[in-house]
């Protein structure tokens, strides 16, 4: 493992919205879990961003919180290796929001890609309000306060990355700190997302109903799977497929032991096998990765203070690199909160 001085920086997170699916593992999380033993690691659960599009009702935004901590641990984020905090108890995020937005110019914002996007595809909400179109420019302060070199995400969150360098640029270039930048432009790391369909053949979303939990018990998950599209040209048992087509093919690609895909692969396409056998199979895979998972994550459960806890330790470590940064920031600005007499007041003493 490098030492602490050689590690670069990550900063990700994910908002508070519940319990996790396994798209968030595929797309994220157990990304993550191998970047804690290369990298200096922070990840926030992020329930200031949560409030964007759920702004009405915040009554489960706290718990929503825990679950999401509850599945980072389950996957494997150690607080020893990872700092993990919670974005509201470090409030040196909202006043680099603050100090971004007076510099950030509205067409920025207005071209980021998922702004239109989710306001079209969100219909049951009002989105028409500054938190939902300045949300990236938070985004930018929850990655710059920590200088992060690196920012993995999905290749749909790319663009908010790109904001985040361009804020930077526009920041070092009206205020500097005795000659040098005061913020690093980070660097995008695609996060290597393979296609995870949901039990309807969609991307998996809890928008869509169609999510596999990793919280799921087993026979919940066989039994969601037993419903799952799979190749529509198969119609009937002696039909061949395709499993290439096949959202279950594509379960098998990520999951599957080589043995169990080369047998899909077979028999899927010679109808030697159903779809249930199949299915099944896929079941195995996901249930040999979700058990451990579940055991892990009972630890927290019955004592969720345990977890909490984890959560206020990495808040108050995250804190600190957090007001360093700002510190530098107002300097850089000529905002210090130390008194310092102009030059003008000096000169005349």
């Amino acid at each position: 493992m490098p030492s602490s001085a050689q590690r670069k920086r990550v900063l990700s997170g994910m908002r508070s919205t519940g319990k996790l699916h396994l798209g968030n593992y595929v797309g994220a999380l157990d990304n993550w879990v191998h970047m804690q033993d290369e990298h200096e690691c922070y990840f926030c659960v992020a329930d200031w961003h949560a409030l964007t599009t759920d702004y009405a009702d915040t009554s489960r935004v706290k718990e929503n919180s825990l679950e999401v901590l509850l599945d980072w641990l389950a996957a494997g984020l150690d607080p020893e290796r990872s700092t993990l905090f919670i974005q509201s108890h470090v409030p040196e995020h909202a006043e680099l929001h603050l100090l971004f937005s007076m510099i950030t110019p509205l067409g920025w914002l207005e071209r980021v890609p998922t702004y239109k996007e989710q306001q079209e595809n969100i219909t049951g909400k009002d989105l028409s309000t500054y938190g939902f179109l300045g949300y990236p420019v938070l985004m930018s302060s929850d990655i710059l306060i920590y200088k992060a070199d690196f920012v993995p995400v999905g290749e749909d969150q790319s663009a908010h990355v790109e904001l985040t360098r361009e804020i930077a640029r526009r920041f070092n270039l009206f205020y500097c700190q005795r000659g040098r930048a005061v913020f690093p432009e980070p660097k995008t790391v695609l996060t290597p997302a393979p296609k995870l369909p949901g039990t309807d053949g969609r991307k998996m979303s809890k928008s869509y109903g169609n999510t596999i939990l990793l919280t799921d018990p087993e026979p919940v998950v066989r039994r969601k799977l037993k419903t799952m599209m799979t190749d529509p040209a198969r119609i009937r048992r002696s039909d061949p497929g395709n499993p290439d087509l096949c959202p279950v093919g594509d379960l098998h690609k990520i999951f599957s032991s080589p043995e169990t895909l080369a047998k899909v692969d077979a028999g899927c396409r010679s109808a030697g096998i159903g779809c249930i056998e199949c299915k099944g199979w896929a079941a195995d895979a996901l249930v040999s990765i979700l058990n451990p998972m579940q055991e892990r994550r009972k630890k927290y459960e019955e004592n969720p203070r345990l977890a909490w806890d984890i959560l206020e330790a990495g808040s108050a470590r995250a804190r600190k690199v957090a007001r360093a940064t700002m510190g530098e920031v107002r300097e850089a600005m000529g905002m210090s909160l130390d008194y310092e007499a102009p030059e003008s007041v000096q000169a005349a003493e």
